[in-house]
Order: structure tokens, then C-alpha cells, then sequence
């Protein structure tokens, strides 16, 4: 044995020389960690905290660099058991082991392999050492036994074993004991016991072997490790081991992607991988994500669907930005589970608007001159000539509510006021607008025509908050980053700066929106802020964006799917969430209201009643101020003090604003009203169909019944008194009503018969 062991070590140092060069360029133990690239990327957040992995390599499943000492115990022994008894003892090469092997080989006796954990190492390390279909040629294996002595020489033996584990395949695509831990067993590699570790070091030997074979492997080498000195041999349950080796090999329990933010990482990478020169996705990411954030808008996300359950409503989506740096602070792309389309970015989906572009259409129009915000605007039956015949826009309740100011038409998101305001601004240029704020619409203004102003185009939630995060930096709009060195084009006016502060006082103005919401809704937040809602058509999509001082969150609430939701409103479906993430936000931070752009001008304005001849009955319903006096802002060169409609000789309405031309504000069963001394009904008219609102809570919505002529009005609806005076506003309920109005005798001085519908407010009894 002596001589046999003499004779190859002679045989060796005889060809060293052919294979020393590239043996001793054996990479350090710095190089092979800081080289080593794991399949997943890890998205950080500005705290440094890891918000997501994602599997970006899938031509090998490699998981982190696991340092040697958070691997378990059980499994650095049963390696070392299993690949090389003696690893702590020898100089990288094994000489008795690679005599006992060579003089088994002669005399044709099987032996174990005497391959070392160093010469095994090194032959990962390069790929000429690595052993082929047919085995390793003599030179390989003389270039491997020089390769593994340098390692030894130059790295240390914690050093090796460290490298080893985190380089072996062991099955499959699985590289390191990170990849084999996390797949197959669930658990990081430190928490892997004997069971397991013997399982791993099997797999070193044969990783693509049968699950018997690698169980009967796996039962020795636990034997061997649970075997103590001068102790009796251990029984080991190898049935027991077999069936659990074949379950774990079935395991895939290593996601290609974990975290709290997976659309958000998958975005990010895009965009990074798109800069022209971009390097090679790197091992981890930084982002502008705030954890606390995100965790926050993820779990208050699924608690609101949740709390919809049964109203057709599973998927939603919330986007965070700060005002000044355009920075992404959370991005919460679906519901996750309770979703049956998870993998959707409802942050990038196209879904229809609905009211939240209203706000883009009255700053152009107030920037153009043609609206102040203490415009009077008329909420009338509209018909409107187009191309293909008339355009009829209608209120979701199918009512209206005569003169108003734009503030409130704004405010109270009020649908024909906003068509009539498109009309003056014309769809191509409102179209034109909407493209300056970075919406992008795929058609033409004149394909969407007037319902472009009740948001009938399809845009992105991304780009929707974005488009209000101008509104909230005074008009100037920015790009958006998710990593804090993105590049990114300088600033551009979109919208003029005084017509932006005006809607973003208005879309603020807690008294303006309670004429619909009332004063303690969902939108009223304890801190300067300013939000608009909107549901598109058959209540396929609901929004809630807005903004305060330092942040624009935007929320979409709907169905992946397209399918319409059920008795949601514009505060029940995604304002809580809006209004819980702008909480969080401002729990420890105020937020102040903007200071007014220079030159803009602040008037006292009073508004005056609807005028007609004295003692008339159109002048008995219209006494009362169309709106209360207050102060408004006023692009300089359009204040005025007062604004009011006047009845001419001819009982046609006249506005009292700067350019107006008259229009008709009373419908004529109004006018012809105005002759008859007996009472009639003014408001509805025979006929009336009412549509419940979905953007407005059931119990803000009135239907508001006004009568001339008579004293002691009393309104009887189905036969029974329902309320007195000659207005009255009635909470409606769905049905077909006859309405009657009668005096305190009981006479019967007018009928008619309306219907309500909407699925949203249940039928009273």
C-alpha cells in the first residue's frame, strides 16, 4: 500500500507542471462571493427592508449566499460524513483515499471515489476541471488534485465549505443550499436537522437519482451521523425516510416571487432594464417604497374588500406619490388572494375614470376664462347636436338642480354642468389637455366626444395620480420614479398655476361637496386635503384621488374582470381606503393648505335669487338665493361681486356674468305654471324617471319637490303624507310613486307619477 501510495503521488508531481498555470489561478474566496449571482433580485425599501424577491434568471434556481455560519450543524457533519471524512485533516487532496481508489481500480475493486470537497470545489470554480459525460480525462483530474491544494493553501477551511454550499447543484435546476432548503423542506438552511441534512448530503452525491436510491443514500449517512463513539449501532427507520424523501422531492415550495409589493418589483425591473446602457440585473434593488407604507395600503386594501364582500367586488388598487419628488412610496397592484386575477397591475390597467377627469376639464375652462368658480352654470335638460345626432347628457339620478355655480357643480360632481362646460372648451382641446398632463388616450377628442367630460376614455391608475399630483404641484407636471437615482425629464407647465390652486380649492371645500357627501363624510379628513371620487359606466370602476401638501394617493376599487359592482357609492367603495391611507400618512405630519399663486384675486361674492315679476308663482319659488355669499378666488380680470339670473320681460332667464348669453333655466311646465293661481306642481315633472346616484351615498340623495300657488302645501306620495311646504326634499326609494298635492283640507290640487330606480337603497315598507 506504501509503494502504491509513493507511486502515484511520483505520477502526479510528474504532470503537475502541464496543469500548475491554470491551477493557480484559482479566484480568491472575495471574488467567488462578490461574482456569485442568485436567480432572484431583492426589491429594498428606503429603510433597507426587502419588500419583494423575484426570480429574474430562470435558467437556474439559486437562491442567496448563505454565510457557513447559518447553515445548520446537522448538515456542514453529514456533508462532511458523506463527501470527505478526513476534509478537517488533509491538504486539499486525500492521498490515502486516492491510493486506496487507484489500488482498488487495478485489481478491478469497487471503492469510494476520492474526491474531495476542495478538488470538488474546484472543479466549480472552473469549468476545466468540471467532469464530463465520459468522466474526467487524466489531465483534468492531475489539474483538479493541483487546483484543490492551491485552494487549500490559500482559502481557509470554513472558507471551502461555505463556497461548496452555496456552488454544488443538488437537483434539477436547484444550486446551493439555499435554492435545496427553501424548495424542498420550506425552511431556511439553518434550520434544517439530521432528517433533512442527510437527505441534502445525498443529493450531493446523485442529485438527479431516483428518490429510492437517494433514500437509501440518505438512511446511511443519517445512520452515520446519529451514530456516537463507542456506542451501539443506531437503527434508523429507512421506511420512514423513503416516504418522506419522496414527498420532499415533490416539494416546490420556493415561489418565484414573495413579498408585499410583486407588481411593483416586476415594474421597477422594466423600467431599469430600458435605460439605454443598463447593466445586468443586479442581486438587489433599491426602490422608493416605504415598508410601513406599503404594508399599510396592502392590508387596509383587502380589510375594505372584505368588508364588500357579497357586492361584487374582489380587486382594487392604491398608488402613493410624493408631491415634490414624483416618488412612488406604495404600489399595491390587487388584492392578492382575494382576487381571481392576481397577477393584474390594477395600478397599470386601462379602466374608465368617470368623474375623476372633471377637475382637468374646469381648470382649463377657468385658465381659458370662460367659468370663474363662482360661474353660474345650468343644471338643465341639455341637447346637445353632434355628428350622429343629439348628445342628451343626463345626472345619475336623472334630475337637476337648475343654476349653480361651477364651485358646486365641481364639488357635487354634477354631470351636465361639466358637458355644457365642454362645449365651451370643445373636446379637442380638453383632449389636448388631458395629453399635456401624461393621460394617454389611444383616440381623438371627437371620437369621445362630449363624454369625454364625464370620463369616457380609458386611463391607467398610474397616470390618473399622476395627472392629480400636477393639480397638486400648482400645474407643473413631473415624472414619476421608483428608484432614487432615476433620471427623469424636468418639469413642464401642464395647467395653468392660479386655475390649479382654484380646483384644488374647490375639490378641498368641505361645504361645497356636503350639498352630496354632507359634512362628516369618508372626505372630510382632519387636515388640509383635496379629492374627487368618480364611477364610470354600469359601476364597473370607482375611484377616490387626492391629494394634501406633501402626497397624491390614488385608489381604484372594481373588478378585474369588468364585471359590475353592487350597491357601491363613491364614499362606500374607494374613498375609505383613500381616506385610511391619507390617515396613516398624516398621523404624525400635518398638512397645511397651498399659499395662493401671485396674482391671483380673493372677492367677496354674493349670489342673487331667480327674478321674476312680483307676486308671480315662478317668483314665490324662486325667492332664496341661489347660493350663499362667500369669499372666491378669481384669475385676475374675471372677479366680479355679484352673480345672479334675472327673469327678462319675456320670463327667459338672463345670467349676470361677464359673456353670458340667456338660456332657459325653468323647464315650461314651470312658466306655464306662473299664470295658474291654483297650486300646481313645479318640480318633478309627469314622467320624471330618477336614477340613484351610485357616486353619492343612499341617505345624501333627495329628490326635491317644489310647488307655486296654495298655503299649507302638503305632499301625499302613494296615499300617504310624506312631508309639508312648497319645497320639500324627499329621500327616495326604488318603486313607481304617484305623488300628490293637496292642501290642509285634503284637496287634490295636482298628480303625477314618477319612478325611482337602483339596486342601491332597499324598497321601504
Amino acid at each position: 500500500m506504501r509503494e502504491a501510495c509513493l507511486w502515484w503521488r511520483r505520477l502526479a508531481l510528474a504532470l503537475a507542471a502541464a496543469v500548475a498555470l491554470p491551477a493557480h489561478a484559482i479566484p480568491t474566496f472575495a471574488e467567488v462571493r462578490q461574482d456569485f449571482k442568485p436567480s432572484d433580485t431583492l426589491v429594498l425599501s428606503q429603510e433597507g427592508e426587502v419588500v419583494q424577491r423575484l426570480r429574474t434568471d430562470a435558467t437556474v434556481r439559486r437562491g442567496q449566499w448563505v454565510p457557513l455560519a447559518d447553515v445548520s450543524p446537522a448538515l456542514r457533519a453529514a456533508l462532511v460524513l458523506s463527501e470527505d471524512k478526513r476534509f478537517y485533516e488533509h491538504s486539499g487532496v486525500d492521498w490515502r483515499a486516492a491510493s486506496a481508489a487507484a489500488w482498488g481500480n487495478l485489481w478491478n475493486q469497487r471503492t469510494r471515489g476520492a474526491s474531495t470537497i476542495t478538488m470538488q470545489l474546484a472543479g466549480l470554480l472552473d469549468g476545466d476541471w468540471r467532469q464530463g459525460p465520459g468522466g474526467r480525462s487524466v489531465v483534468q483530474k492531475l489539474g483538479q488534485t493541483v487546483a484543490a491544494q492551491v485552494l487549500d493553501r490559500r482559502w481557509r477551511k470554513d472558507q471551502v465549505l461555505e463556497a461548496y454550499l452555496n456552488l454544488v447543484p443538488f437537483r434539477s435546476e436547484l444550486v446551493g443550499i439555499d435554492a435545496l432548503s427553501r424548495t424542498l423542506f420550506d425552511k431556511a438552511a439553518h434550520g434544517l436537522d439530521d432528517r433533512e441534512a442527510a437527505v441534502a448530503a445525498a443529493l450531493v452525491r446523485a442529485p438527479n437519482a431516483r428518490p429510492a436510491l437517494v433514500s437509501q443514500r440518505a438512511c446511511g449517512v443519517l445512520r452515520d451521523l446519529q451514530q456516537r463513539p463507542g456506542q451501539p449501532a443506531v437503527r434508523v427507520d429507512c421506511d420512514a425516510l423513503d416516504l418522506f424523501v419522496t414527498a420532499a422531492l415533490q416539494r416546490r415550495a420556493f415561489d418565484a416571487s414573495e413579498g408585499i409589493a410583486p407588481h411593483f418589483a416586476r415594474y421597477l425591473l422594466r423600467q431599469q432594464q430600458a435605460v439605454p446602457g443598463a447593466a445586468p440585473v443586479p442581486e438587489r434593488v433599491a426602490s422608493t417604497l416605504r415598508a410601513p407604507l406599503q404594508r399599510f395600503a396592502v392590508q387596509t386594501l383587502a380589510q375594505h374588500l372584505r368588508e364588500l364582500q357579497g357586492r361584487s367586488v374582489e380587486d382594487g388598487a392604491v398608488l402613493v406619490l410624493d408631491n415634490a419628488t414624483g416618488a412612488v412610496l406604495a404600489w399595491v397592484g390587487s388584492s392578492g388572494q382575494l382576487s381571481q386575477a392576481g397577477e393584474v397591475d390594477g395600478v397599470q390597467a386601462l379602466r374608465q375614470p368617470g368623474s375623476t377627469l372633471k377637475p382637468f376639464l374646469y381648470a382649463q375652462a377657468i385658465a381659458e376664462r370662460r367659468l370663474t368658480a363662482a360661474s353660474l352654470v345650468d343644471d338643465s335638460p341639455a341637447h346637445i347636436a353632434t355628428a350622429s345626432g343629439l348628445y342628451i347628457p343626463q345626472n345619475y339620478d336623472r334630475q337637476f338642480k337648475g343654476w349653480v355655480s361651477a364651485r358646486t357643480a365641481l364639488a357635487a360632481s354634477l354631470n351636465v354642468p361639466a358637458v355644457r362646460t365642454l362645449v365651451m372648451v370643445t373636446p379637442d382641446a380638453f383632449h389636448r389637455q388631458l395629453g399635456a398632463l401624461g393621460l394617454p388616450l389611444r383616440e381623438s377628442g371627437d371620437y369621445f366626444g362630449y363624454s369625454l367630460a364625464l370620463g369616457s376614455p380609458e386611463v391607467p391608475l398610474l397616470h390618473l395620480t399622476n395627472a392629480f399630483r400636477t393639480l397638486a404641484n400648482g400645474g407643473s407636471r413631473g415624472s414619476v420614479r421608483v428608484w432614487p437615482a432615476q433620471p427623469g425629464a424636468a418639469p413642464v407647465r401642464a395647467i395653468d398655476a392660479g386655475a390649479a390652486f382654484i380646483v384644488g380649492d374647490i375639490l378641498a371645500d368641505g361645504n361645497a361637496r356636503s350639498r352630496t357627501f354632507g359634512t362628516d363624510s369618508v372626505l372630510a379628513t382632519r387636515f388640509w386635503s383635496a379629492v374627487k371620487t368618480g364611477t364610470s359606466k354600469d359601476m364597473r370602476d370607482n375611484w377616490a384621488v387626492g391629494w394634501s401638501e406633501r402626497y397624491t394617493v390614488g385608489v381604484w376599487v372594481g373588478n378585474a374582470s369588468g364585471a359590475a359592482m353592487h350597491d357601491v357609492s363613491g364614499t362606500s367603495g374607494a374613498a375609505p381606503i383613500w381616506a385610511a391611507v391619507m390617515g396613516f400618512l398624516h398621523a404624525r405630519e400635518p398638512s397645511h393648505a397651498p399659499a395662493a399663486p401671485k396674482g391671483l384675486v380673493r372677492q367677496a361674492v354674493q349670489f342673487g335669487a331667480l327674478q321674476a315679476a312680483q307676486g308671480s308663482a315662478a317668483g314665490a319659488a324662486a325667492s332664496l338665493p341661489l347660493e350663499a355669499a362667500r369669499q372666491e378666488w378669481f384669475v385676475p380680470g374675471t372677479q366680479q361681486a355679484r352673480f345672479a339670473i334675472d327673469l327678462g320681460p319675456t320670463d327667459e332667464p338672463v345670467v349676470a356674468r361677464r359673456g353670458a348669453k340667456p338660456s332657459r333655466a325653468l323647464p315650461a311646465a314651470a312658466v306655464e305654471a306662473a299664470d295658474d293661481p291654483s297650486a300646481r306642481i313645479l318640480a318633478p315633472v309627469p314622467g320624471t324617471i330618477i336614477a340613484l346616484d351610485p357616486d353619492i351615498p343612499p341617505d345624501r340623495q333627495r329628490l326635491q319637490f317644489v310647488a307655486s300657488g296654495g298655503r299649507d302645501l302638503r305632499w301625499r306620495i302613494d296615499g300617504r303624507e310624506q312631508g309639508r311646504g312648497a319645497r320639500w326634499a324627499w329621500p327616495p326609494w326604488p318603486g313607481r310613486h304617484q305623488l300628490e298635492l293637496v292642501d290642509a283640507h285634503g284637496k287634490v290640487h295636482d298628480t303625477l307619477q314618477f319612478e325611482v330606480r337602483g339596486a342601491g337603497v332597499l324598497s321601504r315598507k
